[in-house]
């Protein structure tokens, strides 16, 4: 790779941690191709990126993207999102199957974590799920009103008979 390459490397990963919220390092050493693509499947349906980075280039791209008080060492796969939860279930989900798979440090919503974190943000309800409740807290008022008036017209119908 020539000095150019990695300049515009480390710019456009640079820009897209920058865009994220989170940032997820794990060590993946021990895992195969195929392992490596469900982890890749299993992120990008949760609107994550994986990719794995030289050390030195992910050092300077995170620090180019403010995001600092991490250190990388041994073979790394990073996975980032826009959201601070996706990331974290994506490398949760993987792990549950794969135990290959660790956790070492994560940069989330502005500071630098641990394993720890990470595992607590992938128990948070994501995206889907906060609408969900969302609509049925709105939608509860109207349904008990409903179950009332139900209520009303059958005691109104069993008095007249």
């Amino acid at each position: 790779m020539t000095k150019i390459e990695k300049n515009e490397l480390i710019d456009s990963l640079s820009a897209e941690f920058k865009e994220s919220s989170s940032v997820v390092i794990c060590d993946y050493k021990g895992l195969s191709v195929v392992e490596l693509e469900e982890l890749r499947n299993m992120a990008r349906a949760k609107d994550a990126r994986v990719q794995v980075i030289k050390n030195t280039l992910a050092t300077i791209a995170l620090s180019k993207a403010d995001m600092t008080g991490i250190e990388i060492t041994d073979t790394n796969i990073f996975i980032w999102a826009s959201d601070s939860i996706s990331a974290a279930k994506a490398v949760s989900d993987f792990a549950k199957k794969n135990e290959k798979l660790v956790v070492r440090s994560a940069y989330i919503d502005g500071e630098a974590s641990d394993a720890a974190k990470v595992e607590a943000f992938a128990k948070l309800p994501g995206r889907e799920e906060l609408l969900g409740m969302l609509a049925a807290t709105w939608m509860a008022p109207v349904a008990n009103f409903t179950i009332g008036l139900e209520a009303l017209r059958a005691k109104k119908e069993e008095e007249a008979a």
